[in-house]
């Protein structure tokens, strides 16, 4: 593991200092060990205090993916946090959030100058064909309030030696396609500053103005692929996602549309 990234303890105080003028939108917190990121957000909202609410572990035990996968994580190896963002009412918040927060991780590493950075619908970021970050997105019941969003990401910066991660056999870490890792409150300032750009463009226009962008990264753009789960199976060629954020798969039968995230994309032979 690449000492690079334990050099520099996650620090809030860094953190703000990082975001420069956007510090005061986010209220940032950072936890020694925290089960899950997105959990703690879900199960004990914060108030609303005007500010995006982020909450980052230096060790995170019990992470969660899409589909009640577990997500791995190292101490000092890996990125974890979970960001609670807050929706005027009428805003897009369920369809196309994932994708739009794929695509800011993207935008944010390519500023740093990572290399062949690709999109997996609905939520991953790929190198090369090779998983680098996953994302969560967890909505929040309104009850009468301001519409919100949980949105966890986990971005791999070392992996150590033999890790291996399940149901994922092509796995990658920043540090394989950086010369210098950057230090932790940096990348993470990265990541929050693009998210804030791209989430208020999401909440005026919704996926509509940020979907050529991510179709120029899509990972399987007209390539055979099986879509699985949902007691269903879908074979056909990737056309892209559509301006809600759905998937559009072109068949023998025609264009179908997949919409929801319980389902499992892969390349098709």
């Amino acid at each position: 593991m690449s000492s690079a990234t334990l050099k520099f303890p996650l620090d809030a105080d860094t953190i703000r200092r990082e975001l420069g003028d956007l510090a005061t939108a986010f209220e940032v917190e950072v936890a020694a060990e925290c089960p899950s990121t997105n959990s703690a957000l879900v199960d004990a909202t914060p108030p609303d205090s005007g500010r995006t609410h982020v909450l980052v572990a230096e060790c995170q035990t019990a992470g969660r993916g899409r589909r009640g996968r577990q997500w791995q994580s190292w101490p000092g190896g890996s990125l974890t946090f979970s960001t609670l963002w807050r929706f005027q009412p009428g805003a897009p918040v369920p369809a196309g959030l994932s994708l739009a927060a794929g695509l800011a991780v993207v935008l944010a590493l390519e500023k740093l100058g990572v290399q062949g950075l690709q999109l997996k619908w609905p939520n991953d970021v790929l190198i090369n064909g090779e998983k680098l970050a996953g994302i969560l997105v967890e909505l929040v019941p309104g009850r009468g309030r301001t519409p919100a969003a949980v949105v966890g990401i986990g971005v791999n910066l070392a992996l150590p030696p033999g890790a291996t991660i399940p149901d994922q056999p092509a796995v990658t870490d920043l540090s394989s396609h950086l010369p210098l890792l950057a230090d932790r409150n940096v990348l993470l300032a990265h990541l929050l500053r693009e998210l804030h750009t791209l989430f208020e463009t999401y909440a005026t226009a919704g996926f509509g103005a940020l979907r050529e962008a991510w179709q120029q990264r899509n990972a399987f753009a007209d390539l055979p692929v099986r879509i699985t789960g949902d007691d269903r199976r879908i074979e056909g060629l990737c056309a892209g996602v559509d301006d809600d954020g759905a998937l559009l798969v072109r068949t023998t039968a025609g264009v179908v549309r997949v919409l929801t995230g319980e389902v499992s994309l892969r390349a098709a032979p």
